[in-house]
């Protein structure tokens, strides 16, 4: 069944801050781009362009213009090898660090589902059709996982940290960053970077499309209409120090990370368990580590998929915990972006208590009958917004849970 969260049984834990912060999505490059698109309630999903869908029945994604990405890079031979996630997580780290040049971090947690699986689709495609494998070496050596965290690293910091990859499924990047709340709570490092990135690549796509998880339509998370999920991409990167340290010295406290929780539900390799149980064990968990009641919670970004059986079943489950709070799931306007999906929707969770507002659930038209949820329906909107929770959950029944809590200046 599930296992509990070790920050629920530690004694006198470090304060937790999240004192920068970087982010590339279809929503935009940077903060204030994301901030704009939730904002407008801007659709970014589009039709895809990185390779045919001809066959498939979802023919949309969200997708970061390489236009943009590689900007830049007519000085740079090393840099055009690079993988796509690369230079997101170059992009991200980097809009983190210039936010506080001083951080020094100790440890790097990353999730990941893809690393760089492009590269291997080509290596596999040349080596069937004709044997020539002339890029072997720029293929393989950019297809680890670790490779576009390393990347990030040599180009923003110059040099490397030790790093941790995690891949968990979709719950990959809320893991990372809930494992580097308890290596900063526990008073073992003192400054952690952590998120996640994913680049879209074929083979993921078509083997969700194979599945049927994919919608031709619009992707309409709670919706009594929804037909499936969309897949995204990008990369995000939050900065985690002890708190006490980080004012000392002066560094800005945009948020606190306050709890963390995790569950397993081996109910099914793909589908969750209806009942919900593993999503509300995640996030009673989260509540248990933060030492917080559920009335004290004022948003929670959904993992909200669109699919019938993963919104069903955490819909259930936020019904089951809270009363009324406002829900929206942000995949909605910018896809499913796999294990950088909890880092990006943290960054919003972020933004949505540093700005107070509610970010919006777009393309939504009725609530399913099934559930009891007040959706953020279609258009953001101002709200007292204190503590946000963000939720994560995977195939295999990996469930995952993050509070964070506003920090007044």
């Amino acid at each position: 069944m599930a296992q509990l969260s070790s920050t629920t049984r530690e004694k006198n834990p470090e304060r937790v801050a999240v004192v920068a912060a970087g982010v590339v999505s279809p929503l935009g490059f940077g903060l204030a781009e994301t901030l704009n698109s939730l904002r407008r309630a801007k659709d970014c999903i589009t039709s895809v362009t990185r390779f045919s869908v001809a066959d498939c029945r979802c023919k949309t994604a969200g997708q970061i213009s390489d236009e943009r990405l590689l900007a830049g890079l007519n000085k740079k031979p090393r840099a055009k090898r690079l993988h796509r996630a690369s230079h997101m997580m170059i992009h991200a780290l980097r809009e983190a660090l210039i936010q506080v040049p001083q951080f020094e971090p100790e440890l790097t947690i990353i999730g990941t589902t893809s690393g760089g699986m492009s590269y291997g689709e080509q290596y596999y495609r040349s080596l069937c059709r004709s044997g020539n494998l002339r890029h072997a070496a720029t293929w393989i050596a950019n297809y680890p996982a670790q490779k576009p965290v390393i990347d990030a690293q040599e180009e923003v910091l110059g040099a490397s940290v030790p790093c941790q990859v995690i891949a968990n499924a979709c719950a990959s990047g809320t893991n990372a960053i809930g494992h580097g709340f308890e290596c900063v709570r526990s008073g073992r490092y003192q400054r952690v970077l952590t998120g996640g990135y994913d680049a879209l690549s074929e083979l993921v796509f078509t083997g969700f499309d194979s599945l049927q998880a994919s919608t031709p339509e619009k992707c309409r998370p709670f919706d009594r209409h929804r037909a499936g999920m969309v897949l995204g991409e990008g990369a995000a990167i939050l900065a985690l120090e002890n708190l006490e340290l980080a004012r000392k010295r002066g560094a800005p406290v945009l948020a606190e990370i306050v709890g963390y929780g995790i569950s397993t539900d081996n109910f099914h390799i793909t589908q969750p368990d209806p009942s919900g149980v593993g999503p509300q064990q995640a996030m009673e968990w989260a509540l248990q580590s933060a030492e917080i009641s559920a009335d004290q919670v004022d948003y929670i970004n959904a993992h909200g998929t669109a699919t019938i059986f993963n919104d069903a079943a955490e819909g259930k489950a936020i019904s089951q915990l809270f009363n009324g709070v406002p829900v929206s799931s942000t995949k909605s306007m910018m896809g499913h972006s796999l294990g950088a999906a909890g880092a990006i929707e943290a960054v919003i969770s972020l933004l949505s208590l540093r700005h107070q507002f509610l970010p919006p659930n777009i393309n939504f038209d009725a609530l399913d009958d099934c559930l009891d949820l007040n959706v953020v329906a279609n258009e953001s909107r101002p709200a007292v917004v204190r503590m946000a929770l963000s939720n994560s959950f995977g195939f295999g029944g990996t469930n995952a849970s993050i509070l964070m809590r506003r920090v007044e200046a």
